[in-house]
């Protein structure tokens, strides 16, 4: 992202980990000098979703656990749903995967019948990154079935609730991958993890590398577990709602069609302004960064991912898609 531009394109909530955060890495310090050991993270995650240690494998975010799902299971016939964060894919075809892509059109959602029966893993995104689309878990258990791993990414679930997610104490033939990355805004620490069926679990695990987990993300993962992380969560899912709602009721007085979000952010249609046509260099001529789209298997060039910020913000923004639309880029709104 450009210097200077108002950022509605990281899909990070905040610009700092939450103080409790903070406190926890910097009184975590002195014991830095040693190897790591995610131990004593599995168990918080254990503790935190109510189920065995063996079901638990902690990573150096959730990029890892797909490359370790592309490279420890013995995958024929993968299939991933589109549009979603393209890493699952790209790790499957890094480790020699032939992959089956099932694109959902507009308002993506899943129908469990449009998934090739052959496929033996099944990979989804719940909320979605770039629709920002909740699957029900009703659908996607749907897709589970004897002889297929079905892997949901849940990086994106925490500020809609646990009742959405997979994960529970028997988890057969499903791997959850979670992410601390977006709710926590600890990107450059690296830290996820992947709950599931324990016997896919120890393939995964015999595959890490060792110490590819560091302290730091150790710190994280029992800090972001615990009553103060989950009081935070709660308290940002309330005010996510609020905002995402502002935001979309100003793109859509502009004409725009805007896809059911559950997500910090809104993926956006914005070709009655321009068709076939992308506004991320116009908007950043005019101080605004968005997620351009066309990366997504499935959608082109008119597709923006704009991030939930603030009434004010959002207003700002509007004012310089409404400005786009009438011809007049030569200003900042």
């Amino acid at each position: 992202m450009r210097a200077g531009l108002e950022d509605f394109a990281v899909n990070v909530r905040a610009r700092t980990p939450p103080e409790f955060v903070q406190r926890a890495l910097a009184c975590d310090i002195p014991r830095w000098s040693a190897y790591p050991d995610w131990a004593p993270a599995a168990a918080a995650i254990a503790r935190r979703w109510g189920v065995a240690k063996e079901m638990v494998l902690p990573t150096s975010g959730a990029a890892e656990a797909f490359t370790l799902v592309a490279r420890a299971l013995d995958i024929r016939r993968p299939a991933v749903v589109h549009p979603q964060f393209t890493e699952p894919e790209a790790a499957l075809r890094r480790a020699g995967h032939d992959v089956a892509r099932v694109v959902l059109g507009r308002p993506f959602a899943l129908e469990p019948g449009l998934v090739p029966d052959a496929a033996d893993l099944v990979v989804v995104g719940n909320p979605t990154n770039p629709t920002g689309r909740l699957h029900p878990a009703h659908v996607l258990r749907r897709l589970a079935r004897p002889g297929r791993v079905l892997l949901v990414d849940e990086a994106f679930l925490d500020e809609v609730g646990d009742e959405h997610s997979l994960i529970a104490p028997e988890m057969p033939g499903v791997l959850v991958t979670r992410s601390l990355t977006k709710a926590f805004s600890i990107a450059g620490v690296r830290a996820g993890y992947i709950v599931g069926d324990p016997e896919l679990v120890a393939r995964l695990r015999a595959e890490q590398t060792p110490w590819s987990v560091s302290s730091p993300a150790i710190t994280v993962m029992r800090a972001c577990t615990s009553d103060d992380a989950l009081a935070f969560v709660r308290r940002g899912s309330a005010s996510l709602v609020e905002a995402r709602d502002d935001l979309v009721r100003r793109l859509e007085a502009l004409g725009l069609w805007v896809a059911p979000s559950a997500s910090p952010f809104v993926l956006v249609d914005t070709s009655p302004i321009r068709a076939g046509e992308s506004l991320r260099e116009p908007l950043a001529g005019l101080g605004f960064a968005v997620r351009r789209c066309e990366t997504f298997p499935g959608l082109g060039p008119a597709w923006l991912r704009i991030a939930v910020r603030t009434p004010d913000a959002h207003a700002r923004l509007a004012a310089a898609i409404a400005s786009l639309r009438e011809g007049k880029e030569g200003a900042r709104p």
